[in-house]
């Protein structure tokens, strides 16, 4: 088997390729798009909220596949699906063939982005997944800094149906032989304690008891608001800034602050983060989330201050998300409760922005972020109150 770092560098190379080819895409390349074709920018950008739909509406599939045969078919299928639906896009000649490839990169989104690779790192190293877990985050932070310029580069010289195909060519010759290297043959996987006891068990006993439900509920409100909340303000954050007096080039630059504050606020969730239970990552999240969204509310004067705040906390979500599910349910159905959490974050991730857009136009930038600092409060409440329902768990488990 491949060292860990070795896997985590051939994953997270994959994952700058798969986030920026996707979850990125209409930042950079959906204006000329729009002015080559004139189609809607509306429905262009649209097609990105089309393949989170999807992938979240597949996500407990892709993990129930994951837990039975491991990630490698996953991410195989991931990165030609990628491959074909960004060749899709690239040839597209009207804008209804350009939505339909978005269902197929909408597949490869739901089997090849974060849920899915924690889900086949969960069963690859099981309770030792966490380190594994962060350190593929790190990468991912970088997504936006390689391929937004990447992509501006290519529309510029080879035009926007070249940049699709240049990134699925990249799927195929670069993400497909990486993640096929990287992940083992199911046979091939350590038997760890868990997986042998694992197989042992009759299906009825592999259940979660029923305490943990309300757990996993709740676990699955408090990552839905926080990826409803991120979806928001990642799209509209120019928005949010401008209506606070800024220039349109005064909010790009403090936008900028926003992958680096993501990656650093991760690198040292990476350092320290192992000395503490997952649950604390996620407390910090939400308390973050929350604190910049109410410095943008209170008219805080260093703009810059809040939105370093915030995207700390909502970077360091993506960690949690990772980590936490295998802290609280161990790792024998990890890899299928990871695409049960995904289903409802995704399907929101997918909706709000639009939702964000509508609020936007009725009642204002002002009263939106008013709006979603209230949800990230209330997050806040929701995820301390998840901290005392496993601190009692953990405390009835010692006596």
């Amino acid at each position: 088997m491949r060292s860990r770092p070795v896997v985590v560098t051939a994953l997270g190379i994959a994952q700058i390729l798969a986030w920026g080819s996707s979850f990125y895409f209409p930042a950079v390349l959906a204006e000329p798009i729009v002015a080559d074709t004139g189609w809607s920018l509306g429905w262009v950008v649209g097609g990105l909220s089309i393949g989170l739909l999807v992938a979240g509406l597949i996500a407990p599939r892709v993990g129930s596949i994951i837990e039975r045969r491991g990630g490698r078919p996953v991410l195989a299928a991931s990165s030609l699906l990628y491959a074909a639906g960004l060749a899709g896009i690239g040839l597209a000649p009207t804008l209804a063939v350009y939505l339909a490839a978005w269902v197929v990169l909408g597949a490869g989104m739901g089997t090849g982005l974060y849920d899915a690779v924690f889900a086949a790192l969960g069963k690859l190293y099981g309770k030792e997944a966490r380190t594994p877990i962060t350190n593929l985050t790190l990468f991912g932070g970088f997504a936006s800094t390689v391929c937004w310029p990447l992509s501006a580069f290519l529309a510029e010289t080879v035009g926007w149906r070249g940049a699709c195909f240049v990134y699925a060519g990249l799927h195929l010759t670069v993400s497909l032989p990486l993640q096929m290297a990287a992940m083992p043959r199911l046979w091939a996987l350590p038997k760890s304690d868990a997986a042998v006891g694992a197989a042992t068990q009759k299906p009825q006993d592999a259940r979660m008891p029923w305490h943990q439900y309300l757990t996993f509920a709740l676990l699955a409100l408090v990552l839905t608001i926080s990826a409803g909340i991120g979806s928001i303000v990642v799209v509209h954050l120019l928005i949010f800034l401008q209506a606070k007096g800024v220039t349109f080039a005064e909010a790009v630059t403090l936008g900028t602050l926003f992958g680096p504050a993501q990656v650093g606020a991760r690198f040292v969730e990476r350092i320290f983060g192992e000395r503490y239970h997952p649950i604390w990552t996620m407390v910090v999240s939400c308390g973050l989330m929350a604190a910049g969204l109410l410095l943008l509310v209170v008219t805080f004067p260093i703009l810059a201050v809040a939105i370093v705040i915030y995207a700390g906390g909502y970077g360091i979500m993506w960690i949690a998300r990772g980590t936490l599910p295998l802290a609280l349910f161990g790792p024998t159905r990890y890899a299928t409760l990871m695409g049960r959490l995904a289903f409802p974050s995704l399907i929101v991730q997918a909706l709000a922005p639009s939702a964000g857009a509508l609020v936007i136009e009725s009642l204002g930038a002002g009263t939106t972020v008013a709006m979603l600092t209230a949800f990230a409060i209330a997050n806040a409440v929701l995820v301390g109150l998840l901290w005392a329902i496993c601190r009692r768990a953990r405390n009835e488990a010692v006596t």
